[in-house]
């Protein structure tokens, strides 16, 4: 393998072990007994098992901005529903990682991890002003969006862990909790969206 390679083989091995296993309790022996490398070659590429976390995290963010692109064609409501749905296929295919990134005091959630994070939240945030053509947003609105996307992440989360509603509905909740949130702050600052409801 050439070293490019060889360093993405040992970030989608850390990812499937993270599908079974906490990323907190992932050893570097996990690893490379997976990998089938040795502890020397893994530290050829990463200084230790926090670098890794970033590298696969920035894997997954990656797979998770392609997926929740939005791409233009249809009614807003219905690319806002798309994307929700592959936000929530990406989340439920690293279901353990996604968990220990956003929970508090996880071991993998650092500051450098933390900044993907808050990328991914930024991206769904600037999608969400071009498709609704929110060109210059008011304070309340960037809240309101940013409020919402926290909203996704808690649902998510609650949802991976109990799994209380199924997946169609909570996709259709979390769509319409924006348009109601959109709603209420449109009454507030006389701004016009096309989520909101009339």
């Amino acid at each position: 393998m050439t070293p490019e390679r060889r360093r993405e083989h040992l970030i989608r091995v850390a990812i499937e072990i993270y599908g079974q296993v906490p990323p907190e309790q992932v050893t570097v022996d996990d690893v490379t007994r997976a990998a089938d490398v040795s502890r020397a070659l893994f530290y050829r590429y990463f200084p230790g098992l926090e670098q890794l976390h970033v590298a696969a995290l920035g894997s997954i963010v990656a797979e998770m901005i392609e997926r929740i692109s939005m791409p233009a064609g249809g009614s807003v409501t219905d690319q806002l529903r798309n994307a929700v749905e592959e936000f929530l296929g990406v989340v439920e295919r690293h279901a353990a990682a996604y968990v220990a990134l956003l929970r508090s005091g996880s071991v993998i959630s650092t500051d450098r991890t933390d900044a993907i994070v808050d990328g991914v939240r930024d991206h769904i945030v600037a999608l969400l002003r071009e498709r609704a053509g929110i060109t210059d947003p008011s304070p309340l609105t960037l809240m309101t969006l940013r409020g919402w996307v926290a909203l996704v992440e808690g649902a998510s989360l609650t949802w991976l862990q109990e799994r209380a509603v199924p997946r169609d509905e909570l996709v259709t909740w979390l769509c319409d909790q924006l348009a109601a949130m959109l709603t209420v702050t449109s009454l507030r600052d006389g701004s016009s969206y096309p989520l909101a409801r009339p």
